[in-house]
């Protein structure tokens, strides 16, 4: 009977790339089952069959079916098929590798070396695979280069990685706890009250999260701004101008502003003195999963889950490390010279990459954070197989060049505060010029230097005053927070992990509680939810009891303590917090009904009728027919008949903007994501009879 040694790993891709990777001549042998791919490789006197998961193919549900109520404590991991509607294709994938199973000889968890990579493989070996967790090995590798693949073969664990495994299993059953009952009472509370039914959701560290929102919008809303005043000078030194700034930025009173600036109504002043310092910048620290994601939305705007996919594309192709780490340190183990050398086969990379093989001996400089599981976010070196998109190239442009950056040597500046005397007040103006590039030039163009070039200076020279202006200023409210400061603030609190931060942050989005990229705003609906926890839970929506459960979550991965006790302190928690929230369901449903029909209202409406006035254009769906159209809110009173075709395919959105040649309101028609379109709602515009 054929005996072989069973891989899993956690994605097909990976599958097929461990396969290439352990076997002797690199050509694997593809085959099928049921649709299910999985590859075969000969590894010296062993056969070896690569399976996979995709992704998480169990979960944890609840033990009860069919019941929508709370509280819930009782639960069990169950195939995702059972659990999800959308996951039925798992089913077939699970009975393939059940199949596999019978006949290997040994098993061999490796997917990835992490919380969520170690659930995958030990529920697949404890359940399809009939309890092989306790007896099989574990690979553990930072990257899919074929080098460290077979390194990685080579020198197995003994055993899978189980402090790890009871920290996330511990911490999924207490998201799960969380979850489920929290967003339940919510969404129960507002269907009970506005015979609706609208998901809402919450949990350990989305409540937090939205709190925080929360907190920012109301600070911005009722921010009162104070007047000040700021005075600036137009200054010519040997016929070049220079901007500088009174000595006191923000001056409280007009009167004061305004004497001042009246004593400076003069052509000529002074230079009073010069100050002049040199001074060294360190390179960057390597990458960590949330730096790499607040970078990539500082140059590109990307959103931290889109950079976390693109960066996760990159790793399973081989072109770099594993994306998420907490760590910024690189280890010499990696092979800095091996990597630098094979960036040197690209005409992108060469030069800078020659560069450091000749500096010699190579030190990174690293920062505080450690991730005993894997080191800082690095290029391999590799080439890609096939072209990457536009997307991928500036994600993996930004990882190679922070690699390069870090082995960097600082950069020498030097500051020249200089300071202007006008009739006895002090104005001032700082340059700064690079003597030394350092690290900075392998890190263009995400870093440049604003170099200021100055005329020969000295203390008591004379100065031309070209004009002084005196300027009305208000303080300004706090900015609203985008994913970049989002991210480093979950990060700074200590909520969330690498890996969710950017799915809790979609959350948001996808429940409406969240809108606009850039400027975050949270939506009357997320105010009401937040307002809800703040009065009926305060604990869910605080930082600090996430905090502490993160803190015990890491306590099992030490053995310090147990998953039994933490699950314990949770539900002893949640008893109390759902209680609350059942005592208090019919003030809570009325709270939440209102925000959704709104919200609702808010989505359905497009503007306001031309024809009448008064009304409200929105989209209503016709009873008899199906079909959807634009109606005026007053045809309900009999005041108003005022309706507009629409496409009967396609997502309709308000621009809550006006057609610019007949006034009437706009909408997008998203049929295709690629392809949208703004549509004026005017069947007699006179743009649509032109094109005509």
């Amino acid at each position: 009977m054929r005996k072989y040694t069973l891989i899993i790993a956690e994605k097909p891709d990976a599958a097929s790339r461990i396969a290439t990777a352990l076997d002797d001549n690199g050509k694997t042998i593809r085959e099928n089952s049921k649709d299910v791919p999985f590859f075969v490789a000969k590894n010296g006197d062993k056969e070896i069959i690569v399976a996979s998961a995709l992704g998480h193919l169990y979960t944890v549900t609840g033990t009860k079916k069919g019941e929508w109520s709370y509280p819930v404590f009782n639960y069990q991991w169950q195939p995702r098929w059972i659990v999800e509607k959308s996951a039925s294709k798992i089913r077939v994938w699970l009975k393939v590798i059940s199949k596999l199973a019978e006949n290997a000889t040994e098993f061999v968890d490796a997917c990835d070396y992490d919380i969520e990579g170690s659930i995958i493989g030990y529920s697949i070996l404890k359940y399809a695979c009939n309890g092989k967790e306790k007896t099989a090995k574990r690979m553990k590798y930072s990257t899919l280069t074929r080098e460290e693949l077979k390194e990685s073969f080579a020198n197995l664990l003994p055993h899978l990685d189980f402090d790890l495994i009871e920290a996330g299993l511990a911490r999924h059953e207490i998201d799960w706890l969380y979850g489920i009952n929290l967003s339940r009472a919510l969404t129960l509370a507002a269907k009970n009250s506005s015979c609706r039914y609208t998901t809402l959701s919450t949990g350990r560290v989305q409540g937090p999260t939205l709190k925080y929102l929360e907190t920012r919008e109301k600070n911005i809303r009722v921010f009162v701004p104070t007047p000040f005043w700021n005075i600036t000078a137009k200054i010519s030194i040997d016929d070049h101008s220079f901007d500088f700034e009174y000595g006191k930025k923000a001056i409280e009173t007009k009167t004061e502003a305004t004497n001042i600036s009246a004593t400076c109504k003069v052509r000529e002043g002074k230079i009073d003195k010069i100050d002049i310092k040199e001074f060294q910048q360190n390179p960057p620290v390597p990458f960590d999963l949330s730096a790499l994601q607040s970078e990539a939305y500082n140059f590109f705007k990307y959103t931290p889950i889109q950079t976390s996919k693109i960066a996760q594309y990159l790793y399973v192709n081989a072109l770099i490390s594993y994306p998420r780490t907490s760590s910024q340190k690189l280890p010499p183990t990696i092979g800095y010279d091996i990597i630098l050398k094979k960036l040197c086969k690209s005409t992108l990379y060469q030069e800078l990459a020659q560069k450091l093989l000749v500096q010699g001996a190579l030190k990174p400089n690293e920062g505080t954070k450690v991730d005993p599981a894997h080191p800082a976010i690095y290029p391999t070196g590799d080439q890609p197989d096939k072209a990457l998109d536009a997307s991928e190239k500036n994600i993996y442009d930004l990882i190679v060049k922070r690699f390069l950056a870090v082995f960097g040597e600082p950069v020498l500046k030097q500051s020249v505060k200089v300071s202007v005397d006008i009739n006895q007040n002090l104005f001032f103006m700082t340059g700064y010029r690079t003597l030394k590039e350092g690290w900075m030039k392998y890190y263009k163009p995400y870093v440049h230097s604003k170099d200021v070039s100055l005329p020969k200076l000295f203390e008591g020279k004379k100065v031309t005053v070209e004009n002084v202006v005196l300027k009305d200023n208000f303080t300004k409210p706090p900015l609203r927070y985008n994913p970049r400061s989002l991210l480093k603030k979950m990060e700074k609190e200590k909520i969330g992990t690498k890996a969710t931060r950017a799915t809790v942050i979609q959350t948001l989005y996808t429940r409406k509680y969240l809108e606009g990229v850039q400027n975050m705003t949270i939506t009357d609906l997320g105010f009401g939810v937040a307002e809800v926890l703040r009065n009926y839970c305060p604990d869910v929506a605080s930082s600090e009891m996430t905090k502490k459960l993160e803190e015990k979550m890491e306590q099992i991965q030490l053995k310090q303590d147990t998953k039994q006790n933490v699950l314990t302190d949770a539900i002893k928690v949640l008893k109390t917090v759902t209680s609350t929230l059942k005592q208090n369901q019919t003030e809570i449903g009325v709270q939440l009904g209102q925000k959704i029909k709104q919200l609702q209202l808010d989505r359905q409406t497009v503007g306001n009728c031309n024809k009448c006035q008064t009304g409200k254009l929105v989209i209503i769906r016709s009873k008899k027919t199906g079909k959807r159209f634009i109606g005026c809110t007053n045809f309900f009173e009999s005041t108003c008949n005022a309706s507009f075709p629409l496409p009967q395919k396609g997502t309709i959105k308000s621009l809550s903007s006006l057609c610019k040649t007949c006034g009437y309101p706009v909408i997008k028609v998203l049929i295709s994501q690629k392809y949208p379109w703004n549509l004026c709602l005017n069947p007699n515009c006179p743009v649509k009879e032109n094109k005509k």
